[in-house]
Parts: C-alpha cells; sequence; structure tokens
C-alpha cells in the first residue's frame, strides 16, 4: 500500500503546528521515495466522479464519426479528443527507459511494449487553467475547450467537467503546496509557478468490448510529462506503477471506502528538483481484476457501456516559467540516486528551459505533435 497523506490536516490546522509539519514532511518522503501517494481529501464527492465517469463513459460510446468532430491535431491533441492508436508510449523506443525496463527483476517488469503499437485507448483532454493575463510563447497549449455537440451530452458537459475537474484541481494543489513545505521552500513555490499551467482534466477510455483478453497493453509503460497527475478511482482496476526505491511492481488499489484520490509525479517535478523526485513509472493493463469487474459490470449494470474510463487530471507548471532545477533539491538528489535500483546510476542533466518547450519535446516522442 502507498502512503496515505492527509490533506484534510494542512486544510485545517495552522501550517507551523506539528501535525502539519508532520503530514507536509511525510508527502515530501513519499514522492522522493515512491513517486506516489495516496491523498486523503475529505472535500471529494465520490457521487461527483460516478456522475463524472457516466458522462464519459456515454461520450466514448458514440460512433467514431461523431468522436472525430472534437479532434484536434493541429494543436497536438492539446483539447478535445484523441482517437484509439494515435498515442505511442515512448518507452518503446525511448533507450533510458529501456534501460530502465532491464533493470528490473523479471517478475518485476512491464508488459512487453518494445513490438507494441499506439496505445488502443481513447482520450479527452479538457482545460482547466486560466488563460494567462500576457502573450504566452506557447499558444498551441494553452487553446480554448472543445464543447460536444451531441444531444444527450452537450447540456451534461461542462458543468460535469468543471465540478469534477476544479474537485481534483484543487486536491492536487494543496498536496503541491504540502510537497513544498516538506521539501523545505514556501508553501506557494510550485502552485505560483502553476498559476497559469494548461492544467488539463484528461480522462482516458478503453473499449473493453474489443480489448478484453489477459495481458492486452491500455497504456504502454511511461511517465508523465507533467508536474502532478491526480486519479480519482476507475471502476475497472489495471493500473500499476512501479516504486522508485524497490523496482517492485504495485497494483494500484484504493481503500475500500473513503475519499482517496491518487497522486503521481510527472516530469516537470523531476526536472524542478533536480531528480530528488523522479516521475513515476506506470501502466494501464487487462489484468485478472479487469476480467472479474467486467464481469460483475455486465451482471450489475448491464445497460452501461463497458468502457474503462481512468478519472485523470494533469497539473501542469506554467507554459512561459523557466524550468531549471531548485539547487537545494538538486544538491539533495545525487546522494537519492545512489540510493535507487530503478534509474541505477544514470546521470540525467536538467537543462533550463522554458516549461512549454519541455511539453513540446515529450508531445513529439509520444507522437502528438510534429
Amino acid at each position: 500500500m502507498l502512503p496515505i497523506i492527509d490533506l484534510d490536516v494542512y486544510k485545517s490546522q495552522p501550517l507551523d503546528s506539528p501535525a502539519v509539519i508532520e503530514e507536509c514532511n511525510k508527502a515530501a518522503e513519499a514522492l522522493i521515495t515512491y513517486g506516489a501517494l495516496l491523498l486523503q481529501d475529505r472535500r471529494v464527492s465520490e457521487d461527483d466522479n460516478a456522475t463524472f465517469l457516466d458522462l464519459l463513459e456515454d461520450y466514448f460510446s458514440q460512433p467514431i464519426s461523431e468522436l472525430q468532430k472534437d479532434e484536434r491535431p493541429e494543436v497536438g491533441y492539446q483539447v478535445g479528443v484523441t482517437l484509439e492508436n494515435t498515442e505511442k508510449p515512448k518507452c518503446a523506443v525511448d533507450e533510458p527507459c529501456l534501460r530502465v525496463i532491464a533493470r528490473l527483476e523479471p517478475d518485476q517488469r512491464p508488459l512487453d511494449i518494445t513490438a507494441h503499437q499506439p496505445d488502443p485507448k481513447c482520450r479527452f483532454f479538457w482545460r482547466m487553467g486560466d488563460m494567462p493575463p500576457y502573450k504566452t510563447q506557447f499558444p498551441a497549449l494553452n487553446t480554448p475547450n472543445v464543447e460536444p455537440q451531441a444531444e444527450g451530452l452537450k447540456d451534461r458537459w461542462a458543468p460535469t467537467m468543471e465540478k469534477w475537474g476544479s474537485a481534483m484541481k484543487s486536491a492536487v494543489e494543496g498536496l503541491a503546496q504540502m510537497a513544498a513545505v516538506g521539501l523545505g521552500l514556501p508553501p506557494g513555490t510550485f502552485t505560483d509557478a502553476g498559476k497559469y499551467g494548461p492544467h488539463l482534466l484528461a480522462p482516458t477510455a478503453s473499449d473493453l468490448v474489443k480489448y478484453n483478453k489477459k495481458d492486452t497493453i491500455l497504456a504502454g509503460f511511461h511517465t508523465d510529462l507533467n508536474f502532478l497527475t491526480i486519479h480519482g478511482r476507475s471502476r475497472y482496476p489495471g493500473l500499476h506503477i512501479w516504486a522508485r526505491n524497490s523496482g517492485r511492481r504495485i497494483l494500484v488499489q484504493f481503500p475500500p471506502t473513503g475519499r482517496f484520490l491518487l497522486v503521481q509525479a510527472g516530469k516537470q517535478l523531476e526536472h524542478l528538483s533536480g531528480g530528488l523526485i523522479k516521475a513515476g513509472y506506470h501502466e494501464v493493463v487487462v489484468n485478472e481484476a479487469t476480467i472479474a469487474t467486467i464481469q460483475r459490470r455486465k451482471t450489475e449494470s448491464p445497460d452501461r457501456p463497458l468502457i474503462r474510463i481512468s478519472s485523470t487530471f494533469f497539473w501542469h507548471l506554467s507554459s512561459d516559467y523557466d524550468l531549471a532545477p531548485i539547487t537545494s533539491l538538486a544538491e539533495r538528489s545525487s546522494s537519492k540516486a545512489q540510493e535507487s535500483s530503478i534509474e541505477g546510476m544514470e546521470d540525467t542533466v536538467y537543462e533550463p528551459m522554458k516549461v512549454g518547450q519541455q511539453v513540446q519535446s515529450e508531445l513529439r516522442h509520444i507522437a502528438l505533435m510534429t
């Protein structure tokens, strides 16, 4: 089980209280050690998550011709829909990532992605950021939203996306402040840097009628390019993550009750911390638990589409922010690298750049931008 961080302690007590300091330290250590954690936030409503999942199941059960109306390839699919077999897992051809896989124990490795085609998943990107009040150097990363126009969806769409997206955004920004405090930084260090980030409510959809065989890869082994990723509960299991400290594969399981969210570190946080915190590797596959859930859903909800929706939110730093390692964190990272079994002794150089440059580079690697 991943460490559980209580956001409510941070929200309800003074910043200098021992309980808050302890919880913030715990949050930072969880990100350093695992690259992931479970966040408890009693403000989050499971009913809102269920409404969101219902909406996205209905959306992705539309004909392809209807979905194609919402594609925006000219902006790197950074708003609207991305259809299946478009996004490629970077690790299939990325040498440093392939070396990470090779260092894992054979029984802890992800499903083989070296011959894997683009992921058989769809995605929808809904911007949840404030437009910058200045002229951005990266307009394609800060594009207005696409709203589906189909009857039965258009009236539900924006209210549902905004309600659930706002809950996820508030939770992850609280965790970002906790992590900053735990790392010895002012609480607003990260949230100020992401004030005008192109944050994305980014559900994925996998058709479990078409893709339901055991060991089918729905999302190949990869890390996320943004700062922090936060997930609500999915109705179907299948998400594996890898702990940085041990290299062990972990099947993500939420506690059976309670208001919990999964948070993972992304590449922007890795860059800003000089590698002290590493972006978390993960994959989504069809496993035995997925198949069992498919059978149960057929019985319990026979009228609902068999589509696995991930309740995912990508929190970004502002596109025009100067991305460079924070000195105090970079100084700590070299000793930590020696303790890590998953990266080995890779000597990564985190060159200064704009966040938008980093995002565009990553998008080219996964075939979403030319």
